[in-house]
């Protein structure tokens, strides 16, 4: 699983990090940001719902090539 996080439209409205709080957190100007070693989403069911929780759609979750 690969996740992408689209910076140019992040808000920070944080609702990924209160989602996938092992996944996702905030910068220190507020934005989305993976967490260390969390860049390819394993083992996390909740990814899913931070990404539909975004207000923007800044998030995005497919599947690894290959």
């Amino acid at each position: 699983m690969h996740i992408d996080i689209d910076t140019d439209i992040c808000i920070g409205a944080g609702q990924c990090a209160l989602a996938a709080p092992g996944v996702f957190t905030q910068d220190d100007d507020g934005f989305s940001t993976l967490l260390p070693g969390r860049e390819d989403g394993t083992a996390d069911p909740m990814i899913g719902v931070a990404a539909r929780a975004c207000p923007v759609g800044a998030i995005t979750v497919s599947a690894p090539a290959g």
